[in-house]
């Protein structure tokens, strides 16, 4: 029987929000721990990851991930050095300490701040990712598809590969934009490359919802609406 690859999740959650006030941690859609604990959930309902690493400074944070690792062997919670938390840390740096606090073969990086894309799309993009490898591929990244008139500074239509000035929407070139649920790669990229995806990704094309990411107030207004939304048809 083939050994499957062992996959860890590295989760960083950094103190302090610019944009979003507590954003990890305050009151999300009813869930006591706010985002990080609807993550940590999802995370905990995967079959594909073998491991979670909660990696923060914060104080609230390292308390609500200890109450989730009492549930399971899988989650450890790492404190962050303080120098790798700043708002100048570089990120090429984090990623290099990523190696330092797991020796899994394959690194999914992810958001707490993607708190629609749960157990169900992290196991998905595993297997995409396995699959892929074996295609060619180096690495897998999370992305959503773009395919609307979109235009450079200059004005100047991008993705019109048509002879037509407008053309039907579907039937424009499309485009890929990174949503920040899924960064998956090797232990060797983050090691040789200090990146955490190499030179050949493969796109792991989601929809709108499930790629929705935190980075404003507004978002974690809409977000939370579509997870209470989601609860209540649950029952």
């Amino acid at each position: 029987m083939e050994r499957k690859p062992r996959i860890a999740f590295f989760l960083p959650a950094r103190k302090g929000s610019q944009r979003v006030k507590n954003k990890n941690t305050r009151t999300f859609a009813g869930i006591e721990g706010g985002l990080l604990a609807n993550k940590l959930q999802q995370l905990l309902q995967t079959e594909r990851i073998d491991e979670i690493i909660l990696s923060t400074n914060d104080e609230e944070c390292l308390r609500i991930g200890e109450r989730y690792a009492r549930q399971s062997p899988r989650l450890r919670v790492e404190r962050r050095p303080d120098e790798l938390c700043l708002d100048s840390t570089n990120l090429q740096d984090l990623i290099s300490y990523v190696p330092t606090v797991t020796d899994a073969e394959h690194i999914l990086w992810g958001h707490v701040t993607t708190p629609l894309a749960g157990a169900e799309e992290y196991d998905a993009a595993v297997e995409a990712y396995i699959k892929a490898l074996g295609e060619g591929y180096d690495s897998l990244v999370g992305v959503s598809e773009l395919r609307n008139f979109l235009l450079d500074a200059s004005g100047r239509l991008i993705n019109n590969t048509t002879p037509l000035p407008w053309p039907r929407t579907q039937d424009l070139a499309p485009l890929y934009e990174i949503n920040h649920t899924v960064f998956l790669a090797s232990r060797e990229i983050y090691v040789s490359q200090r990146n955490r995806l190499g030179q050949h990704p493969a796109l792991f094309v989601m929809d709108k919802i499930h790629s929705l990411d935190i980075d404003w107030e507004e978002d974690f207004t809409i977000a939370e609406s579509l997870m209470l939304a989601r609860q209540a048809k649950k029952g």
